[in-house]
């Protein structure tokens, strides 16, 4: 055994076991999210209805036996477009949360390990992406990278980068600073093997717990581009577009905006819950 093994704690070298109690408000959160992810993953083993196209006599159906969460104005089942449309929520979540903790994580380790006016530079950048608000910077981006379900990922995933970073530099400062990193370094560790060996998994232990947050802020946002038409086009099943569509039959037929509406806030409070329950864990 080194000397750099023998001043290391534990926890300096292997990522922590995540245990969380599962309580009851967890206990159906993770039921949620499990049942949206069989939703997007095996979405015809849930229904048999076609997503895009509808019956003409079937259109505006209260639900009910045939149509459990009812039928929209060309006669296609809600609750198969809901299924189908897991799928390009939660696809694109996962997109925006990738670049922002890919492109985050850079940036954060980057200015938190060489420090100096790289650092400075970097910690400028992200004073300046988090000024402007996420829905106006993800507006800009789309319109430069044009309309579509990739583009509003990637652009909801720019907006993300800023917090990203900014949690992974501090991470990376403050695991710097501590006594078993300055002992790896007199032992002789060389600056990456210790920045990977010692470094990052200590810092971006609390980032995943982030990043399960920013997953349901990701959903939120999707929907919110869809809503307003910068998302999949018609006739794709997806749930902001959804909401945006059942708008105009709000006083007649409500059940077109009001259980999209209900899946969108299920899952990304069922997100929450889970990345609290993992920031609590991990303090």
């Amino acid at each position: 055994m080194t000397l750099q093994d023998t001043l290391l704690p534990r926890r300096s070298r292997t990522l922590p076991r995540l245990h969380v109690a599962i309580r009851p408000g967890l206990a159906l959160a993770v039921a949620v999210l499990a049942v949206v992810t069989l939703w997007a993953m095996l979405p015809s083993a849930f229904t048999s209805f076609n997503p895009v196209a509808g019956l003409p006599a079937d259109k505006l159906q209260a639900p009910g036996a045939a149509h459990w969460l009812g039928s929209d104005e060309l006669g296609r089942d809600v609750l198969a477009r809901l299924i189908f449309g897991a799928r390009q929520s939660l696809a694109g979540a996962v997109v925006a949360v990738a670049v922002g903790l890919s492109v985050g994580s850079l940036l954060g380790v980057l200015a938190g390990s060489v420090g100096g006016w790289v650092e400075q530079a970097i910690l400028r950048l992200i004073d300046v992406l988090l000024s402007i608000p996420a829905l106006l910077l993800s507006l800009a981006l789309i319109v430069i990278l044009g309309f579509g379900t990739v583009q509003v990922a990637v652009a909801v995933g720019v907006t993300a980068v800023a917090g990203f970073a900014r949690l992974i530099w501090a991470e990376v400062v403050t695991v710097r600073r501590s006594d078993y990193v300055e002992a790896a370094f007199g032992s002789g560790g060389r600056f990456f093997a210790v920045l990977w060996r010692h470094v990052l998994p200590n810092a971006l232990t609390s980032v995943l717990a982030y990043a399960a947050i920013q997953f349901g802020w990701a959903i939120l946002q999707i929907s919110t581009l869809g809503f307003l038409g910068y998302g999949a086009p018609p006739p794709t099943p997806e749930w902001g577009l959804m909401i945006a569509e059942g708008r105009n039959y709000m006083t007649t037929s409500w059940w077109l905006t009001l259980f999209p509406g209900l899946v969108v806030i299920a899952t990304v409070l069922a997100t929450n819950a889970v990345g609290h329950a993992l920031t609590r864990r991990l303090q």
